[in-house]
């Protein structure tokens, strides 16, 4: 049972009484969407709270405490509400009888496969585009991020009902790819001829390279050499592109990340998508020539005004029209880009949410622009920025990798830590705030380290479980009253926020809430490991049974929140530690 979710509507159903009984003239669907029944900020006001007088006050022209103090009657109808009171501005307090939190306990183990059963998406299409590292190397730290937000979204958007995509935008195309190819036969090189090389700067120093130097020797012998470098570059670049994206699917699998999708940047730009969006935007009067002014970053005296082919961004709250083609007729980067979201605008059929690096925030206006032009504001694009990750080792920043050259590679994390601590850490910031990572810090066994913290209450659990001798699966709440301590009470009520905390996450769009929820459920759960030193709070005692029983099935379902929470974050329980 999702209790807020049972209360919120008898919470609507109450101002519609409301609003039939004083014949008041507000619209129910207006209210609606400012509506919310969640806990109070001091737990002392109450079990709940709602906003209700605060957003009728406009519509009826009257205080909130006034309408508060109208309204409250109708709450007290609620089923086993005990009381009701006014706080602040107007806010409505709510205090349930204690056996609605007990009697929770034995609603979730009854339907435990259920009870925090959310249909959000009702089957909805997302297609979720994350990582799209250029094919140039391994992936780093940076793109950790990027990749575990990115996947994480997707587990729980599929959680709540979603039908998703996971995609992977492979940049195949441009000045990078040049840059491989004369990189990779550098590599050849070496085989060839059997010595080292000083890899020039601006090409790819990293002995990930070799391999293909190796694979490109072995397959074409000294054959790549007696040609000019332009008659070979497709062959090159093929076997730089496989041997490259083998590593990243392979570092992704480590990681717990299967991608459904991965979309070719070449092929969009071979296929009909630029000739079509020509197409769909000069039908709509969305593109013209014209002469754009400089960027806010260039000196005017430095710009060359030049006519370009140009898009109508600023129709759609882009600062600035964007160009399409360049003066020379070839295309830009952003035609590219917005051929691509066409393509995923076909495929999909459904909303589409991006994950960037902070580097590409300039961008989010612009795309936005184009997916609301192209799919006549029927599609939605929420892009979401994950900052940077510093990477540490006891505070200090950590030395590069020898082998990727300048940076440290995803591979090296996950082999120094394991996947399920570099997915937790990823998500205990805010997508766009920057991460410490702190390789000493993460691998410690104190409450300091949130993946220990939160792993530990799951093995506490289990070890409870195997003191008392009764198998969790087996466990049955039989007399839900016993639960009554104020900590027990506390702990419940905290359990009883999992489903809305699931709703809210997915909602937003920010996994980095269940990370935050499994911290704070834990840090409950341990206080009351503490206080079970008291022999008022044992969880097992002896002479007691049925006490026995009703504490350990609220152990159980504090275990059970933790397992579904992990789940999604696609990390593995620990049973004993």
């Amino acid at each position: 049972m999702n209790i807020y979710k049972f209360y919120f509507s008898h919470l609507i159903k109450a101002v519609e009484k409301f609003k039939s009984d004083f014949k008041y003239t507000f619209k129910i669907e207006d209210i609606l969407k400012k509506l919310t029944l969640e806990p109070p900020k001091n737990s002392i006001n109450g079990d709940m709270s709602t906003n209700l007088a605060m957003i009728l006050s406009k519509d009826l022209k009257l205080s909130p405490k006034i309408i508060a103090n109208d309204f409250m009657a109708y709450i007290l109808n609620f089923p086993d509400v005990e009381n009701v009171n006014v706080a602040g501005p107007g806010f409505i307090n709510i205090s349930f009888k204690q056996h609605v939190w007990s009697d929770f306990i034995s609603n979730l183990l009854q339907n435990k496969e259920n009870w925090d059963k959310l249909e959000i998406g009702k089957g909805r299409n997302i297609n979720i585009e994350y990582i799209s590292a250029n094919p140039t190397g391994p992936l780093h730290a940076g793109h950790a991020r990027g990749a575990v937000f990115g996947d994480a979204l997707a587990s729980l958007l599929t959680e709540v009902g979603y039908s998703v995509t996971r995609e992977y935008y492979i940049n195949d195309a441009g000045n990078q790819i040049e840059k491989l190819v004369e990189s990779s036969l550098l590599r050849y090189n070496e085989q060839v001829t059997n010595k080292s090389i000083d890899i020039p700067e601006g090409l790819y120093p990293g002995e990930y390279l070799k391999e293909v130097g190796k694979i490109l020797y072995e397959k074409y012998g000294n054959e790549l050499q007696l040609v000019e470098k332009e008659k070979v570059f497709e062959k090159v670049r093929s076997v730089s592109l496989k041997v490259i994206m083998r590593m990243i699917k392979n570092d992704l699998l480590n990681l717990g990340i299967e991608m459904d999708v991965f979309t070719s940047e070449k092929d969009i730009i071979s296929g009909h998508l630029l000739a079509e969006i020509l197409k769909n935007l000069k039908s709509k009067n969305l593109i013209f020539y014209g002469v754009l002014d400089p960027p806010k970053t260039t000196d005017p005296k430095n710009w060359k005004k030049r006519e370009q082919l140009l898009f109508k961004s600023s129709v759609y709250g882009d600062d600035s029209d964007r160009a399409l083609k360049k003066s020379d007729g070839t295309w830009t980067y952003f035609a590219t880009d917005m051929a691509y979201h066409l393509d995923k605008i076909n495929r999909t059929k459904g909303n589409l949410i991006n994950v960037l690096g902070a580097d590409h925030i300039g961008y989010i206006s612009r795309i936005n622009a184009a997916v609301s032009a192209l799919s006549n504001g029927s599609v939605a694009v929420d892009t979401k920025v994950c900052s940077l990750v510093n990477l540490l080792e006891d505070g200090k920043p950590i030395k590069m990798s020898k082998r990727a050259g300048n940076f440290v590679t995803l591979s090296d994390i996950i082999n120094a830590v394991g996947k399920d601590v570099v997915r937790f850490i990823m998500l205990t910031r805010r997508n766009d705030q920057s991460l410490d990572f702190d390789f000493k810090k993460v691998m410690e066994k104190s409450k300091e380290n949130p993946v220990f913290y939160v792993q530990y209450a799951h093995a506490r659990c289990n070890s409870i479980f195997r003191s008392s001798k009764i198998k969790e699966e087996e466990l049955t709440l039989k007399n839900p009253k016993r639960l009554k301590d104020s900590y027990e009470i506390e702990l419940i009520k905290f359990i009883a926020l999992w489903p809305r905390t699931l709703e809210l996450a997915a909602k937003n769009h920010e996994p980095h809430r269940i990370c935050y929820y499994l911290i704070e459920l834990s840090s409950i759960f341990h206080s009351l490991w503490n206080k079970g030193k008291d022999n008022d709070i044992k969880f097992i005692v002896e002479d007691d049974l049925e006490l026995t029983n009703a504490r350990l099935s609220l152990v159980k379902a504090v275990a059970l929140t933790i397992r579904k929470g992990l789940s999604i974050l696609k990390i593995e329980p620990i049973f004993e530690m």
